[in-house]
């Protein structure tokens, strides 16, 4: 028996935390894919298969209405808010205000990022590099990936001295080889509240409805906490 998961990338640690013990427990094989919430939900739109999908609140709540997500299924993972990072071994720049944060992306050598297209930190750093006015300025030295989390392991692997990477703060926990430096500023501050929904067309909705109620229990609250979400 499979359960199939299409997620934010943003919710893969908790996923793959409690994988291996739920898998074992019920005889399964959760078959999961995470990236860019709108690559996820492109993927759904388009006939997919999946039991369960985790995207923002507002990405479920439409698929609700647009019959893909079971009424009444929706629930919150968390609030995931938007950091920055830097590889291992690297001095960490100030980044508590707007000119800090100017100084810290106009001296990196590489600034890594997600799909400012479809992904909602890779959107939201985007615009922040526009009103710090560095989209142009800072463009041969914008490194971009699918989702937050292969923008961060590039990072890490990188030889590049000086680099800085901003996307969800659980893709950057999860991510060996960088850390964690802080929260864009408060002029900048993004929390996305990461939500999960039964597929309509769920091939094991019992087994998915059994998973997603784990996911967000009070059990696997510890666990959601040190991954980066925080009570919405």
């Amino acid at each position: 028996m499979k359960l199939v998961i299409l997620s934010g990338g943003a919710a893969a640690g908790i996923v793959k935390g409690l994988q291996a013990q739920f898998e074992e427990k019920y005889a399964c094989q959760i078959d999961g894919t995470f990236s860019a919430v709108g690559a996820m939900r492109e993927l759904l739109l388009a006939g997919e298969p999946c039991d369960i999908v985790i995207l923002t609140r507002a990405m479920i709540e439409e698929l609700i209405q647009s019959g893909h997500v079971v009424k009444n299924s929706l629930t919150s993972l968390g609030i995931v808010r938007t950091g920055v990072a830097v590889k291992d071994g690297d001095p960490a720049p100030e980044i508590a205000n707007r000119d800090q944060l100017l100084k810290a992306f106009n001296q990196a050598r590489g600034i890594y990022f997600p799909d400012p297209q479809k992904a909602t930190a890779g959107i939201h750093v985007m615009n922040v590099l526009k009103s710090l006015g560095l989209d142009q300025t800072k463009e041969k030295d914008l490194r971009i990936f699918p989702n937050g989390a292969t923008a961060m392991a590039a990072m890490a692997a990188s030889t590049e001295a000086g680099s800085i990477g901003s996307t969800q703060v659980t893709e950057i926990i999860i991510t060996p080889g960088v850390r964690l430096i802080g929260m864009l500023p408060k002029e900048f501050e993004l929390a996305t509240d990461y939500c999960l929904g039964i597929c309509t067309t769920a091939q094991n909705p019992e087994l998915a409805l059994t998973f997603a109620s784990i996911l967000t229990s009070e059990d696997a609250a510890s666990l959601r906490h040190k991954l980066g979400f925080e009570l919405a």
